[in-house]
């Protein structure tokens, strides 16, 4: 909120004013009215037709406001609260501002619902007081206040101070999204699109989004981007899908600028792709930065060219990209575009693993089974794998069957060597598939019914249970 708009937004309209006269010895002060004072006090405020005398003008002010004269209220109350002309007084600034809002002014009540539940005033720290921030936002959001809306809104969403409620949350986004509010629209298409406290609405998201997105709003261009890229929830378009992200990447958006990569790369452009892509990393997104390393690395659309791959994966692995990182373990593994350094491979591997990278979690796991870089531990190695398995990793899953089967850093055990290959078959594997045959070979039908059973209780459970 801009609290100096929200301060000054009705009163610069009296700048303008010539209601009443201006002289030097007013001597019937009680024929003057609550607004005529105002007016005075403004006038000397800004000097229109007078000198400038901040002294006369807080008197005249004061007068007004004294006299229920909002527009003097919420003055008197800034010049306090910001220091304008004496010593800052959050006190006094408080009380003015709190008549005006008691008095139903909608932006007192607005700026007294940032102040408490920010604790931000005029650049100052104002003392937080998250109830009275809710009554007074809500006072103000019932009049009609798009701001206080929105506030509201992100209040019961994130159960800011008050118990999380998204029903809420969308009746307040809703009435400041209809008031063409950009972050309650956008915030709407998040809630409707992924059912957060609330069904799904595909329909509804993309509604929002789009009345968001043509308000030159980057991140429901994102979103109607993915959502026309991937089909969620309407048919699958490539064309609208560039259109909303090449808007985003217009504006900057470097995750546009990868997403329109990615869409020419699927599409086997590989030259547009890297055009992107080369866009984006040059302006240090990591994701774009891996996936042009990748470009160059097998030589899509550029000249193969190894060193340049580690270099772009190098900048974003430094930045902390997991698949960055992972690649670029891979080149010092494999010696490709630089030295072999097994050590290094670890290390990267290791940074990967930080954030739960499967693909760097089954390739430590490689390390230690294999003690590339690393003492061979057959156990650490079996952690690395089960690790990579549960999340999904068919690789991980394959080898985590092999640990088993053979009795290495566990114990024997060919049900669970089964159930893993069949899970890494499942996830299309080839080589879990083969094992899994070979495994079978040494089992009784009832052994095999139940690694199956396994199998499927696994990922029933989404890997919680296996």
């Amino acid at each position: 909120m801009n609290v100096r708009k929200a301060l000054f937004g009705l009163t610069l309209l009296l700048l303008f004013g010539n209601g009443v006269a201006v002289a030097a010895d007013i001597e019937k002060v009680e024929t003057l009215s609550a607004k005529d004072k105002t007016l005075l006090g403004t006038k000397y405020r800004y000097g229109i037709g007078v000198e400038k005398d901040y002294e006369k003008s807080t008197k005249w002010f004061t007068m007004a406001a004294e006299e229920g004269d909002v527009t003097a209220q919420k003055m008197l109350a800034g010049i306090f609260l910001f220091g304008t002309f004496y010593t800052r007084n959050t006190d006094a600034a408080i009380k003015w501002y709190t008549i005006a809002a008691e008095g139903g002014d909608m932006h007192s009540q607005s700026l007294l619902g940032y102040m408490y539940f920010t604790g931000f005033g005029g650049g100052y720290s104002f003392p937080v007081n998250k109830k009275k921030a809710i009554r007074y936002y809500t006072k103000a959001a019932e009049q009609g206040d798009v701001e206080s809306q929105h506030e509201l809104g992100d209040i019961y969403n994130y159960g800011k101070s008050v118990p999380e409620n998204n029903k809420t949350a969308v009746i307040w986004y809703t009435k400041a999204a209809e008031q063409g509010n950009v972050e309650s629209q956008y915030s709407l298409g998040l809630m409707y699109r992924y059912g957060s406290g609330i069904p799904p609405n595909k329909q509804k998201a993309v509604e929002w989004y789009t009345k968001a997105a043509e308000q030159g709003d980057i991140s429901s261009q994102n979103e109607l981007g993915d959502i026309y890229d991937n089909g969620d929830g309407v048919p699958e378009n490539d064309k609208t899908a560039v259109m909303w992200y090449t808007k985003a990447a217009e504006q900057g958006s470097n995750s546009a600028l990868n997403d329109l990569g990615l869409i020419y790369e699927s599409a086997e452009n590989y030259q547009t792709a890297v055009m992107w892509y080369t866009k984006a990393a040059e302006q240090g997104y990591g994701q774009a930065q891996t996936n042009l390393g990748v470009m160059y690395e097998f030589g899509m659309g550029v000249p193969e060219n190894l060193k340049t791959a580690v270099m772009w994966y190098t900048k974003a692995a430094e930045k902390g990209w997991p698949r960055g990182q992972t690649n670029l373990g891979v080149m010092y593994e494999l010696g490709r575009g630089v030295p072999e350094n097994l050590k290094t491979a670890v290390m990267w591997y290791t940074k990967a693993t930080e954030k739960g990278y499967a693909r760097a979690q089954e390739k430590l796991g490689i390390m230690y089974d294999k003690g590339k870089g690393v003492p061979e531990n057959d156990k650490t190695a079996v952690m690395w794998y089960t690790k990579a398995a549960e999340r999904g990793n068919p690789n991980g899953q394959n080898n985590l069957g092999v640990m088993y089967e053979f009795g290495m850093g566990t114990l024997t055990d060919t049900k669970r060597a089964y159930m893993w290959y069949n899970i890494a078959a499942s996830n299309n594997s080839d080589q879990g598939a083969k094992n899994k045959s070979k495994v079978a070979k040494k089992m009784t039908p009832v052994q095999i019914d139940k690694a199956q059973d396994m199998s499927s209780r696994c990922l029933d459970s989404n890997y919680t249970d296996c």
